[in-house]
């Protein structure tokens, strides 16, 4: 490729990426995304200082792993950081006002003797069905006058180009892309959006072909920052980011908001006396887990690949090979067959073992059963890592200390040892990190249980992983701030370990 053709391919590609970076923050601004339309443009921006140039080299190739980095490791890890501080959660996930415009359109009802209008529900042209802005295209039945309607209002729809069903209902406008009942049903914005009307209502759509007019029964008084229900005549007021009532009886409103919380969601952890000790329980048995799983899948790796690392043994590629499938096998799929084989009553396992014991049944069995098989799992990793360390070894060092008499055990211990460890340290912590969060067998195993004294949060074999995702996903109140404060301890717990280890690991590779 000579000069002049790498220079057009390359301002080309620089041109096409700054188009959609630039098509993207459109959309972004659009949606009144203002903070991420300059964080898009600032990208942007760099694209061309990094690329357009010919210096700066080495910042080519850095820029990229730069850009994944932030997005894929930093974003997120500030994203739970910045939760974590926040009641986000069911029931908690807008704003304040946006709570007040979700009730009040929840509690519009049909003004009796309205016309109900044949609906079409659209966006602009070209608009995405799915995130547009939408729109109602309306026909009076009466005077079969057809309507467009948004967030703003209700504006006659011009007749040239409209085409409707039998019923009114419009099948084509030009300017509009009318959405399929899948799409509809696939916008969760739709079911609290109303057309407003000139008399303080709305209109509101019923099913998928009909709209009625409507007003609601909730008020909101910012001066007293009060709601007003006119068919009970009840008053609601602010308590702990959601609407009670007034008087102390009857429920609250079902939709509160997202507000800052400072550090109540670390408080709760550390101090609340059921959560403290589940945690607690969980922290304990959480760093148990993964230190056993990494000390007794190296050591049975060790062995075997210590084993199957003398010459003597006759076929090794065909025993190595049968020793690294249960590697191969997808963990779920490993998970789900042990969980089959430790089932208390046709299970496997109890035809070998006396007394018939309920392996996920009892808290202690079930922490053993998880045990056994994560080993089972982990071992043909530790094996292969430990085969390919070995056989970096030089054999002249080994034979020397053979001659200086050393025996075998001693030969491990003082030379293998050492020099296995500074090559295989990084990977056991990796390993230690990988099962401290070890979701997936916990969930297909047991699922965090079993659960003891109708406690049904905090589970016998819960990691905290496990904890943090039955909080925010399927509790009956999902609580994402409170989870996101877990995850926080995770990381720091996982990070300061880890930190330890790497300190240890270069200690060992100074001695090596």
């Amino acid at each position: 490729m000579n000069r002049s053709t790498y220079v057009i391919l390359k301002w080309v590609l620089i041109v096409l990426v700054a188009g959609g970076l630039l098509a993207l923050a459109t959309k972004l601004a659009l949606g009144g995304f203002l903070p991420w339309v300059i964080g898009i443009a600032f990208l942007a921006m760099c694209v061309l200082v990094v690329y357009g140039p010919k210096r700066g080299v080495p910042a080519k190739y850095l820029f990229p792993g730069l850009i994944f980095m932030l997005c894929l490791q930093v974003f997120p890890i500030v994203l739970t950081v910045a939760t974590s501080f926040t009641n986000y959660g069911d029931g908690h996930q807008v704003s304040k006002q946006e709570s007040v415009d979700t009730l009040i359109a929840q509690s519009v009802q049909e003004v009796p003797g309205s016309p109900r209008y044949a609906l079409s529900v659209a966006v602009r042209e070209n608009a995405d069905p799915l995130t547009g802005d939408p729109y109602y295209l309306l026909t009076d039945p009466t005077t079969k006058q057809s309507y467009v309607g948004d967030a703003k209002g209700l504006s006659d729809l011009p007749e040239a180009g409209v085409t409707k069903s039998a019923t009114g209902k419009i099948t084509a406008a030009p300017g509009f892309t009318i959405l399929n009942a899948r799409q509809v049903n696939a916008r969760p914005d739709l079911k609290t959006f109303a057309v407003p009307t000139a008399d303080g209502g709305g209109i509101k759509a019923v099913g998928l072909s009909e709209a009625f007019v409507g007003k609601p029964t909730l008020s909101y008084d910012a001066a007293t920052d009060t709601i007003t229900d006119s068919a009970t005549g009840n008053k609601y007021v602010p308590k702990n980011a959601t609407w009670v009532n007034a008087n102390g009886n009857g429920s609250s409103l079902p939709v509160g908001w997202r507000e800052n919380v400072g550090l109540q969601n670390y408080i709760n952890a550390l101090t609340d006396p059921t959560l403290r000790a589940g945690f607690f329980k969980i922290l304990v048995w959480n760093i148990f887990f993964s230190l056993f799983t990494v000390i007794g899948t190296f050591l049975l790796g060790f062995l075997l690949a210590l084993l199957f690392n003398d010459d003597r043994i006759k076929l090794k590629g065909l025993w190595r090979s049968l020793l690294i499938l249960p590697y191969a096998l997808p963990i779920f799929v490993t998970a789900i067959v042990w969980r089959s084989m430790f089932n208390q009553d046709y299970g496997i396992i109890n035809s070998f073992v006396p007394g018939h014991i309920d392996w996920l049944g009892d808290p202690t069995a079930a922490k053993v059963a998880i045990l056994l098989t994560n080993l089972w799992m982990g071992f043909p990793y530790m094996f292969v890592v430990c085969t390919g360390a070995l056989q970096s070894i030089p054999g002249d060092i080994k034979e020397a200390a053979r001659i200086d008499g050393a025996t075998g055990f001693r030969v491990i211990r003082s030379i293998i040892m050492p020099l296995l460890l500074v090559a295989v340290g990084p990977l056991l912590l990796a390993s230690f990190a990988f099962n401290f969060n070890n979701f997936t067998l916990i969930f297909f195993m047991t699922k965090g249980g079993p659960f003891e004294d109708n406690q049904t949060s905090i589970g016998s074999t819960d990691l905290l992983i496990t904890y943090a995702y039955r909080l925010a996903i399927e509790g009956t109140t999902p609580n994402f701030g409170y989870a996101a404060a877990i995850s926080v301890f995770i990381f720091i717990i996982v990070a300061g370990l880890s930190l330890q280890g790497f300190r240890k690991a270069a200690a060992l590779e100074e001695v090596a």
